[in-house]
């Protein structure tokens, strides 16, 4: 009888070893793309640095040949992702993707499109620099008048922030904003920022971050912040208002000029196509989670892709997650019914918007409108589809 046990025992453990080996084997089989290209923001933001970081280890363990690609331009990058398919995952802010899904700007026109998040990038600091020597003290000062702020005409969403996120929180009209500043535009994120030490403009919207921002501060008389301190209640009300996805923060990274300063955080993520392979997605967030320890050191925003960082996200974002980064994180009890809970209601509001959207392309071309992101005709279908909707808000 005792026998009879042993044997049924070990018959028992081999047949789960078997079932363990065969799952396992499961997961080694999966097929990883010849050829895997991801895009970031230019070859001078900290995105396109870390990128490069960690893309040859995943090269060389996985055996799949990566390119990152640098796309300054926020609407091609985005077009690149989800209408041309010639990238297969994007280096995004959060601001951005909702800027996208709501058809903010120059996204007004495009074809909507639903994306998801694969993996948190980093949590990037924003705040807005000044030369050295500039008689600016702080962004109050910009009421008096007479001054330029550059406006990154590369990204819908710095526009957004400039030209309507900063006179919200000086408290300005957009006529007296008009007025006051002058508002000068740059096609790139590096020529935004350089504008302040090479003496075309007197504000710019930065992370520093930014290999280009260490450029900047070893310019003659270097460079400054301009403190947004989170004890301005009413500013940052306003703010959120129209930038809902940026954060209070004290900048603890980058050059050493910004750090110590209260501005903003704004968190980039890695984001797919709604219709991403899920097997392939799984298999990206389960490699980014575990070989962590393999990538961390080469460059200082890899620390920030931590499961432990993405969890933290997780708490506040808006933005659905992609369902083989969910299969993963469940898995691994990183899930939970409460994730679902908000996941669902995030997928819920990126259709709504979705929808909204293309009956406003729809209505327009039937009607002959002229679709344009400038054309008030088409602006007024847009606003009239989208009136009640909820924006993507960070969940504080």
């Amino acid at each position: 009888m005792q026998r009879n046990k042993i044997t049924a025992t070990l018959i028992g453990s081999f047949a789960l070893a078997l079932g363990l080996s065969g799952a396992a084997q499961a997961q080694d089989d999966f097929s990883w793309p010849r050829l895997l290209v991801i895009a970031t923001p230019g070859t001078s933001s900290g995105s396109f640095a870390s990128t490069n970081g960690w893309a040859p280890i995943l090269q060389e363990q996985k055996g799949v040949t990566v390119r990152v690609v640098p796309e300054d331009s926020e609407p091609m990058r985005h077009r690149r992702l989800v209408d041309r398919r010639d990238i297969a995952i994007a280096s995004v802010s959060g601001a951005e993707m909702r800027s996208q899904a709501e058809g903010t700007g120059g996204y007004a026109p495009m074809t909507p499109a639903s994306q998801r998040i694969m993996w948190h990038h980093n949590d990037t600091p924003w705040g807005f620099v000044v030369s050295g020597n500039s008689d600016i003290e702080s962004l109050d000062d910009l009421k008096k008048g007479g001054y330029r702020v550059t406006n990154g005409i590369f990204s819908p969403t710095i526009v957004e922030t400039i030209t309507v996120g900063l006179p919200d929180y000086l408290d300005l009209t957009q006529d007296e904003a008009q007025d006051l500043i002058t508002f000068v535009p740059a096609s790139s994120y590096a020529e935004s920022c350089r504008s302040v030490v090479e003496g075309r403009s007197d504000v710019a919207y930065c992370a520093p971050i930014s290999s280009v921002l260490s450029e900047m501060e070893g310019a003659p008389g270097g460079i400054r912040w301009l403190e947004m301190p989170a004890s301005n209640t009413e500013g940052w009300g306003r703010l959120l208002a129209t930038r809902s996805m940026l954060v209070p923060a004290t900048i603890s990274m980058g050059v050493q000029s910004a750090r110590g300063i209260e501005s903003a955080t704004s968190n980039f993520v890695y984001a797919v196509p709604t219709d991403a392979d899920t097997d392939f997605v799984y298999n990206m967030a389960k490699w980014m989670h575990e070989a962590h320890d393999d990538y961390k050191g080469t460059h200082p925003l890899a620390t920030r892709m931590s499961l432990e960082e993405f969890r933290n996200y997780l708490d506040n974002t808006p933005i659905p997650v992609h369902e083989g980064t969910v299969r993963y994180l469940r898995e691994i009890d990183a899930w939970t019914d409460e994730d679902d809970a908000w996941n669902n209601a995030a997928i819920e509001l990126m259709d709504a918007w979705i929808a909204a959207r293309q009956e406003a392309l729809d209505e327009a071309r039937e009607k002959r409108i002229d679709i344009a992101f400038d054309n008030p005709e088409f602006l007024e279908i847009l606003e009239a589809k989208t009136e009640g909707l909820e924006i993507f808000r960070s969940r504080l």
